[in-house]
């Protein structure tokens, strides 16, 4: 897919020169996102599955060691497979069908999310354990905050920080990849995102939004206009100078804001779609229900293809592993478009996971060579509809226990000192 029509361009722009190696970038990053789609993600599992299809091409294999795969791996490109990613976001959205958009237009979704990593002193010095850890026994955490296609589910931008610190909010990482959004789409997002300023600004680029109403602010349905049951217009005022903005930025934002705020359900909305008759309030609420998809798509990430703890030992490698994932995320979501418009079905009633196993069991076979097995691989993966799981409520619990084994509240190299010493301390549930 990488090297077909819609992205060799991209791919071919962003390959550096080179030397011909055994593990050119194209081939390194293949091999790094087939990596990330297995559930042994080992380096050394990568060369042997890259060994044995060498084999079976009738293609010499001189040594399955890693240390020529990593160092390929270290050699790739960040802006390549960023960009790659970026591409595919892009085209994913833009070719999406009418019928997959909401009243012909494009919803993105916005979210953000903690990712933790191998508790090397690289990692840590970019991105600090949080300060409840005691230091030794925590891991270094990063926060990903990410604008997604409503209609495919891919990944348009994303932007990776600290979890903690200056310039590192889930908000000020947001404003650092606003360049997605274009005028004329939708915003969805959480609670977070619904102050003065950040309506404000996506206004003032064209893009609508619908944000839940933050708990800080009270909402009145006496002031306003009003335009049906719980369902009015009203002016918001423009807050105080934040500290983190200069004066000059804060003089460019208007006085005064006009957002409608609607009631549907016990939640209360605060969209800039400020037309009733042309956007009833049952409608609006409908489309946000919509935004729980980004919490799925976080999962699939994080979960599903084990996004949730990478594995990489230098904040470098580690960026460019998440971006790895990303790509790999993509790719599967443009198969699963694929396989939607040749089936006439939403992308959202197809499975993520479902397509991710498809995929990994038909490029361990021969079956991918033939054009006409191509077109049986697409039916299959539309085979499989999800459930209908409108309004869904679990419990976040978890009813099967943890092994009874204490916590490790010490440095691993202290507790293995007081091991050598005293031994093993009897467990405690014993």
């Amino acid at each position: 897919m990488l090297n077909g029509p819609q992205l060799l361009q991209i791919t071919e722009a962003s390959v550096p020169e080179h030397r011909e190696r055994l593990y050119p970038p194209t081939v390194t990053l293949s091999m790094f996102m087939k990596q990330n789609l297995q559930a042994d993600r080992s380096c050394q599992r990568a060369v042997n599955a890259w060994a044995a299809q060498r084999a079976a091409e009738g293609l010499s294999v001189q040594s399955i060691r890693t240390g020529a795969y990593c160092q390929a791996r270290q050699r790739l490109p960040l802006q390549m497979v960023t960009a790659l990613t970026r591409q595919t976001g892009r085209l994913l959205s833009t070719q999406a069908q009418r019928g997959w958009r909401w009243r012909g237009r494009a919803v993105k979704l916005a979210d953000g999310t903690g990712i933790s990593m191998p508790d090397t002193p690289e990692n840590q010095a970019c991105y600090p354990q949080p300060s409840t850890q005691a230091e030794g026994v925590g891991f270094p955490l990063a926060r990903l905050v990410g604008i997604l296609c409503l209609s495919t589910g891919a990944v348009l931008q994303a932007a990776m920080g600290a979890h903690a610190g200056k310039g590192s909010s889930e908000l000020e990482l947001f404003r650092s990849v606003m360049d997605a959004l274009s005028a004329g789409d939708v915003l969805l997002a959480d609670a977070l995102y619904c102050n003065y300023f950040m309506i404000a600004t996506l206004q003032a680029a064209g893009v609508d939004v619908l944000f839940e109403q933050h708990g800080a602010r009270i909402t009145d349905f006496r002031r306003g206009q009003a335009l049906g049951a719980r369902d009015h217009r009203v002016q918001w005022m423009r807050p105080a100078r934040p500290a983190w903005m200069s004066l000059q930025q804060y003089q460019t934002f208007p006085k005064e804001l006009t957002v409608r705020e609607v009631k549907v359900g016990g939640q209360i909305l605060v969209t800039t779609m400020l037309d009733a008759r042309a956007v009833r309030k049952g409608e609006l609420s409908a489309l946000y229900a919509r935004r729980w998809h980004v919490e799925l798509d976080i999962r699939n990430l994080k979960t599903t293809l084990g996004m949730d703890v990478l594995r990489c030992l230098t904040p470098q490698m580690v960026e460019k592993e998440l971006w790895v994932y990303l790509l790999a995320y993509n790719v599967i979501r443009l198969l699963m478009a694929k396989a939607a418009r040749n089936a006439g079905v939403h992308p959202r009633e197809l499975s993520f996971k479902h397509t991710v196993q498809m995929w990994s069991e038909w490029t361990s076979t021969t079956l991918r060579q033939s054009p006409m097995r191509r077109t049986e691989f697409f039916r299959l993966i539309a085979q499989l509809i999800v459930g209908n799981r409108a309004g869904r409520l679990e419990p976040r619990a978890r009813k099967r226990r943890p092994k009874p084994y204490q916590w490790l509240k010490v440095p691993r190299e202290k507790a293995r000192r007081q091991i050598r010493r005293h031994g093993y301390l009897p467990n405690p549930s014993t």
